[in-house]
């Protein structure tokens, strides 16, 4: 089965200037190393999509081994019309654009445990849980301000909008049709205040609404409570947690140690690799028990 993790940088120079230096926080260097490996150990192979910053930056911190498929700058001509700031997501569009179907997208604080074959069985388009329509989030086609022609009356707006954190695709024509229609609405889009209605339009609540018009069936993993159940063993989602791990670096450190003793009980070798990282290294100074 093969998947792809994206990383695009312009956004994190768009929010820190252009003369920042790039660099990834260890937890998410760590959860991107466990989303990888457990992807290959349980499912199949895996690459990365991302431009020409990441790629230099993984290669520098010897980390290309995660994605036994490859690590690929193919993200370096997205138009610099894309409003980075607003559509921080767009490289993984344009990541499954160049990817194409069947695939699965998985991002690279998602965490699948278990082998997906058999509920993938039988599906075009699945992602991890649907969301509530929240106002605030997924407001009404009144809420978007355009600059070149887009069609919003067409779709319903009554879908529950599609979580991709982790997406199968496997119909290719409605594949392309979501991907080319996202990236037409992000360079029609003239993002206001709140740029998070934008993104989450684009990537989310459009699939769901093309979906419905094409008749393409879109299916779920499970609901959003299910997710977070203490005995649910298929998946694990870090993006709720990372504000709370921001603000208390006694969770950040011991979620971090977790993941490292992970790594070393489940994959020694890689490990080995990992602590050679010098953030990472104090992660991995603690006994396995």
């Amino acid at each position: 089965m093969r998947a792809f993790h994206s990383n695009w940088t312009r956004p994190f120079f768009a929010r820190n200037g252009a003369d920042a230096v790039y660099t990834v926080p260890p937890f998410e260097l760590l959860t991107t190393a466990l989303s990888a490996l457990t992807w290959r150990r349980e499912n199949g192979s895996i690459a990365m999509l991302c431009d020409n910053t990441a790629k230099d930056y993984y290669t520098s911190l010897g980390l290309t081994f995660l994605w036994d498929d490859g690590i690929h700058a193919v993200l370096e001509d997205i138009p610099q019309e894309i409003d980075a700031t607003c559509f921080w997501a767009a490289g993984k569009l344009y990541a499954l654009q160049h990817f194409g179907a069947p695939c699965v997208m998985i991002d690279t604080d998602f965490i699948v445990w278990r082998n997906l074959s058999d509920r993938l069985d039988g599906h075009k388009l699945m992602t991890i849980h649907s969301e509530d329509i929240m106002p605030d989030i997924y407001p009404g086609p009144e809420a978007f301000t355009l600059h070149k022609p887009f069609d919003l009356a067409s779709l319903d707006w009554t879908v529950r909008p599609a979580n991709t954190a982790l997406s199968y695709f496997g119909d290719r024509a409605f594949t392309e049709q979501y991907v080319q229609t996202a990236l037409d609405f992000m360079q029609a889009a003239s993002p206001a205040d709140n740029g998070l209605t934008y993104m989450v339009f684009a990537e989310q609540r459009l699939l769901a609404m093309l979906a419905a018009r094409a008749h393409v069936p879109l299916d779920f993993f499970m609901d959003l409570p299910e997710l977070f159940l203490s005995g649910q063993t298929w998946f694990t989602h870090v993006w709720g947690f990372k504000q709370q791990m921001m603000a208390d670096r006694a969770q950040y450190d011991g979620f971090c140690t977790r993941c490292a003793k992970r790594l070393m009980r489940d994959f020694p070798d890689a490990a080995l690799a990992l602590q050679q990282v010098p953030v990472l290294a104090p992660y991995f100074d603690v006994p396995l028990l």
